[in-house]
């Protein structure tokens, strides 16, 4: 089976309503916001990459982002609050990081940065789904290669962000879930 990329994957998830909405927002054609929305999925996902690669303590928030979106979802009562929990995290994630992406796809489009940015916005809940299926795709406890582990490489009952168990883990599973992963 062929893996899709995460632009084709936010693209599908879109939908033609979305994609019209945001071709309408950038003054352009069907083509020219599937351009514009693969460039700046491009740049937030490796925003995130080189975030997540690095230490300190924007290096963990985006790894425990990703760790909380690889967990199964809240059953019953508990999803009262609305959903995707995990996606919180992330959502904040997502959020920091699109100030430099927009400036980054502007300065590449030569769309103006306030209007990326609002592209931005309405990319956030698409990239939220995409990840969360990319996570439950390669998430199955056991599917990362680890005996022993959870889908965020962690053993079970560890805390989410806990240290990977060798042999795979939340490496694996952020390049899984950017980088077009296995399914």
């Amino acid at each position: 089976m062929s893996e899709s990329s995460i632009q084709d994957d936010v693209l599908g998830e879109l939908g033609p309503d979305r994609l019209t909405e945001i071709a309408s927002l950038l003054g352009t054609d069907e083509n020219g916001a599937k351009e514009t929305v693969a460039t700046t999925v491009g740049a937030m996902t490796g925003g995130l990459q080189q975030q997540a690669a690095a230490g300190g303590d924007d290096g963990n928030e985006v790894r425990q982002a990703f760790a909380e979106v690889a967990e199964p979802p809240l059953q019953g009562v508990a999803t009262l609050g609305g959903g995707l929990l995990g996606g919180g995290l992330m959502a904040g994630v997502l959020a920091k990081v699109s100030k430099p992406v927009a400036a980054a796809v502007s300065k590449k489009t030569g769309i103006p940065a306030p209007t990326v940015a609002r592209v931005i916005e309405l990319l956030i809940p698409v990239l939220l789904a995409v990840f969360a299926k990319r996570a439950a795709d390669t998430g199955n406890p056991g599917s990362t290669g680890a005996p022993g582990t959870t889908a965020s490489g962690t053993a079970p009952g560890a805390a989410p962000g806990a240290a990977p168990a060798s042999g795979g883990g939340l490496g694996d599973l952020l390049g899984q879930i950017l980088g077009g992963g296995k399914k």
